[in-house]
């Protein structure tokens, strides 16, 4: 396959993600983007001649029906809100559409289950869209730890939150039952990042939340138990500084990835020390995770290839999120049926 093999993209939404995927697609050598449809009126074409002016032949729509039914579009990238996200999938499907889901995919573990049997039925490849998994620091991450440099790993710390402004009170408008809260917005990459370095299922969870009036949650933590002592903690949360990071401790030493949300310039670091002295900072090559998400979907597509994130691991995720739900409603500890 050559760069001149290239995937038709429609956006369904112009959501603040935008600022991100559009320069992204402007970038893309697998995907082309053909359209962006968005109800408020104007906010499509206003998106694209702010944040890619040099993107030629986008059509821009004020329904979003109006893109999903174009015939011509491959493949449709999802940024609704988050109480959306499932019906949208499952329209974009029936339409025979590939779909990148902006996460999470749904509130309801049902919902990725009628998801998957959806695509399957169509012929379509679905991915929720955590787009930090993409980036080439965590393969080296990977890399540090099959090298044995902190032995085993017996427990993994994630961080993730940001002070709320006021033109992102939206978040926090709807209970967290109906997709409202931190826990939905960025709860989900602590969740998920602390997953990745797992080999097994977990067992239980136990978490707290903070509530507001709406409903919504504002911040929390908890503790996945993995059993035989091996453990993932986790915290988030709309009220404290800006954080992304992981901290895996093993037998021998630690290693941390401070910033996990990676800007395009940034150039990504991570750190790990071991238990007779030694320590190490790596500075890689900056990179653009969204790009690399919608190139590497776009390829998985073109060359019929199963995506890097699985629907499995959407509907995993979703389950934890939700037992996470459970456990700060009811104060206990909530076990996973495996």
């Amino acid at each position: 396959m050559n760069e001149d093999h290239s995937l038709r993209w429609g956006i369904l939404g112009a959501a603040r993600v935008t600022e991100r995927l559009l320069p992204a697609f402007a970038l893309a050598k697998h995907a082309k983007l053909v359209g962006i449809a968005s109800r408020r009126k104007d906010a499509a074409s206003e998106a694209l001649k702010r944040l890619a002016p040099s993107l030629e032949g986008v059509e821009t729509y004020d329904r979003l029906e109006s893109l999903l039914y174009r015939e011509d579009v491959d493949a449709l990238y999802i940024p609704l809100s988050n109480a959306e996200h499932a019906e949208w999938t499952l329209k974009a499907i029936e339409q025979g559409k590939h779909v990148l889901c902006e996460k999470p995919m749904a509130l309801r573990v049902n919902d990725i289950e009628a998801i998957t049997e959806a695509a399957r039925a169509k012929g379509v490849k679905v991915m929720e869209g955590f787009m930090y998994r993409f980036h080439p620091q965590h393969l080296r991450s990977l890399a540090l730890l099959d090298s044995g440099l902190i032995g085993d790993i017996r427990s993994v710390r994630t961080s993730f939150s940001f002070m709320m402004k006021p033109a992102r009170q939206y978040r926090i408008a709807s209970s967290i039952e109906n997709g409202g809260g931190a826990l939905w917005d960025i709860g989900c990459y602590a969740i998920h990042t602390a997953r990745m370095w797992f080999k097994t299922a977990p067992l239980s969870i136990f978490s707290t939340m903070n509530y507001i009036e709406s409903g919504a949650d504002t911040s929390g933590c908890g503790i996945i138990d993995y059993g035989h002592g091996l453990r993932a903690s986790f915290e988030y949360a709309f009220d404290t500084t800006r954080r992304s990071e992981y901290h895996i401790t093993g037998t021998l030493g630690t290693l941390t990835c401070p910033t996990v949300w990676q800007l395009p310039g940034d150039r990504p670091k991570l750190l790990w020390q071991t238990e007779d002295g030694r320590s190490g900072e790596e500075l890689l090559t900056p990179q653009d995770h969204f790009q690399i998400e919608i190139d590497e979907f776009s390829k998985a597509i073109l060359l019929d290839e199963e995506p890097l994130i699985s629907l499995e691991d959407a509907l995993e995720n979703c389950r934890l999120l939700n037992a996470a739900i459970d456990s700060a409603r009811s104060g206990k500890k909530v076990y996973l049926s495996n």
